[in-house]
């Protein structure tokens, strides 16, 4: 019997919606228009279901990136999932979004890393940043990390590590300015998180029952949202 899965993706600029049945890949489908979360994210998650001949009703759970990331995607792409679990009466997944871009990261780059660290850029030189062992395991806590030229050197110098998000390039860049190259074990790649790379770990959530509180499941920003100044009008 299909376990369909809806997985939702809003963390950064890019937001996409994707359908698998439990780990395999069914349909995706991706935007990278920044700041239109608000009007694209929920006809992706429609198109992506009236495609396939289904309603909220047939999934077995949808998975959502929970964060860290941007404040607003964050916010909309929670509040869509919510919104889809609770009409279909089904479960709800939340998944660190590093997680997903160490997914997809491993996916596209083919794998062979002893390390990935997934990073989201949060401005300045910070980052938000853990990392991965090659099966994919967290093995570090998730943290904004103000980035430096010494930084994850224990790493590079243990084996290959995939430095991977849109955080990613700044901090090749900083390697190289500081350096003049890259260490040689180290590899950038300005990996968007994507819907897709929310299956494995949404599948096996919910195979072992990890689910969210649908009435008390939030974001998890990592560092609290301060907006700006209002600017005076002249």
């Amino acid at each position: 019997m299909p376990k369909y899965i809806l997985l939702i993706e809003s963390a950064t600029d890019t937001c996409s919606a994707a359908l698998s049945d439990g780990p395999a890949l069914i349909a995706q489908k991706v935007c990278s228009i920044g700041k239109c979360h608000d009007t694209i994210l929920a006809p992706l998650t429609e198109s992506i279901l009236s495609e396939n001949s289904l309603k909220a009703k047939d999934l077995s759970a949808v998975a959502v990136s929970q964060g860290p990331g941007s404040y607003m995607g964050l916010r909309i792409g929670v509040s869509l999932a919510k919104g889809i679990a609770y009409a279909g009466k089904t479960a709800l997944i939340g998944i660190n979004t590093l997680a997903s871009i160490a997914q997809c990261a491993t996916e596209t780059s083919g794998g062979g890393f002893k390390y990935i660290v997934p990073m989201i850029d949060a401005g300045r030189m910070e980052v938000y940043t853990a990392v991965f062992s090659q099966d994919l395991s967290q093995i570090s806590e998730t943290e904004a990390k103000i980035l430096d030229p010494e930084s994850f050197r224990s790493l590079t110098e243990e084996g290959k590590v995939l430095f991977a998000g849109n955080g990613a390039p700044k901090f090749g860049k900083l390697l190289e300015d500081s350096f003049g190259s890259l260490p040689e074990n180290a590899t950038i790649l300005d990996q968007a998180p994507l819907a897709s790379g929310l299956r494995i770990a949404a599948c096996n959530a919910l195979e072992k029952g990890n689910l969210a509180d649908l009435a008390y499941f939030q974001p998890f920003y990592l560092k609290e949202f301060i907006p700006g100044k209002q600017k005076k009008l002249l």
